[in-house]
């Protein structure tokens, strides 16, 4: 399957024939294959959302769609396959297991064919067909089960069956990441802003499934010493939010995200409060209204998670607004909203879980078009840890 790859490399070897016994075989042509895919992959774009009745205030959404698998998570799978590849855990014909509610196992699904390893997805029964079916295109098999609460159980059992490797995104999303750099999400949208009129953000906006890119945007800002504030958008149901409020790690919640691909039952071991300056918890219909809302001003579906960010961008935005400060605002636009045609822009399956969007929808298109502030309240905490103003180290 990496027969392309073997006449790329084919000069190196030819050259350093010296090295040939020091080489690693099939493993160094993965790390090789993938690397080169990064390469072939242009960046994401970054969209300035002109709204003049914001003016002084820019936003942004960087377009996390246009990858080829279609999701932010395309850069989580990049990751977690070359530090799984590197630290010696997947070989020729490992197969390859993961916990997901979707977008991850499309994107690992997709990596697992280009270094042609077998790769199983563990979900709830409840992810979208969609999801399902592109998860299938890439040659991943879907293992569905009725208790979410059993994901990561499941997971790790399935891969000890198949004498396999367990990726588990949830632990090892913020390690597997080069927060420094390295051309990580966070640097991509430093260098993009560098020609704007207000390159330095005040808030970056970043929804929460593993932690991972909250973790790895964080530790950057502190890295780089900016300015710039994180914000972490929670959903409904999620423990992420708690974690984050009582400084508890233990906080669970019993009832699934309807919202997927954020939001979690556990505090995963990659989130890690201590870098996030503001979390606030998005209500289910709320953030169906911003994506709605959103949607139609770029003309195109964004999924839920986009909505969940934006909403927590309009909060900020209005607060901007009510004490008259200049400056910009960045979220992502995680994935697409084709994948949710027969979920969030169905109203059939709205109705049957008595989510009306409309009024929410009204009051953001007031704010977006006249300045009119948002009125219906979001619960919100900011890490006294972080607080500005706060005394340096002693």
């Amino acid at each position: 399957m990496l027969d392309t790859m073997s006449i790329g490399r084919s000069s190196f070897r030819h050259n350093n024939s010296s090295l040939l016994s020091y080489r690693r075989g099939w493993v160094d042509e993965a790390v090789a294959a993938i690397e080169a895919e990064q390469c072939r992959t242009a960046d994401t774009h970054l969209i300035r959302l002109i709204v003049p009745a914001l003016a002084g205030i820019d936003i942004y959404l960087k377009d996390e769609s246009t990858h080829p698998t279609g999701s932010l998570k395309h850069r989580l799978a990049r990751s977690l396959f070359l530090y799984a590849l590197c630290n010696g855990q997947i070989h020729e014909g490992t197969p390859v297991v993961e916990a997901s509610s979707g977008s991850t196992a499309v994107s690992e699904a997709y990596f697992a064919q280009m270094i042609g390893v077998p790769f199983y997805a563990v979900m709830p029964r409840t992810t979208s067909a969609e999801k399902i079916a592109a998860i299938e295109h890439y040659g991943g098999k879907c293992h569905l089960i009725d208790d979410g609460r059993a994901l990561y159980s499941e997971a790790a059992a399935l891969a000890t069956r198949l004498n396999g490797h367990y990726m588990d995104q949830f632990t090892f999303a913020e390690r597997a990441t080069d927060w420094r750099g390295n051309n990580n999400i966070v640097e991509s949208i430093f260098t993009q802003l560098k020609g704007e009129p207000r390159p330095v953000p005040d808030w970056i906006v970043m929804g929460a499934g593993t932690g991972g890119t909250s973790a790895t945007i964080g530790r950057y800002l502190r890295y780089r010493q900016l300015p710039t504030q994180l914000c972490i958008a929670d959903v409904e149901h999620s423990a992420f939010f708690d974690c984050f409020r009582y400084q508890d790690r233990s906080r669970t919640c019993e009832r699934p995200s309807l919202i997927e691909g954020v939001g979690r039952p556990r505090c995963e071991p990659s989130f890690v409060p201590t870098v996030v300056d503001r979390m606030m918890k998005i209500p289910d219909v709320a953030t169906i209204a911003a994506m709605n809302v959103l949607s139609r001003r770029l003309r195109r579906p964004v999924g839920g998670s986009t909505g969940t960010n934006f909403l927590a961008l309009c909060r900020l935005a209005s607060e901007m607004c009510s004490a008259g400060q200049a400056g910009s605002l960045v979220t992502l636009i995680c994935d697409s909203g084709e994948r949710y045609r027969q979920t969030y822009y169905k109203p059939e399956w709205l109705k049957a879980r008595d989510i009306d969007p409309t009024p929410y929808e009204a009051e953001l298109i007031l704010f977006l078009e006249a300045g009119h502030l948002p009125g219906f309240p979001i619960a919100d905490v900011t890490n006294p840890l972080n607080a500005r103003g706060a005394a340096g180290p002693r």
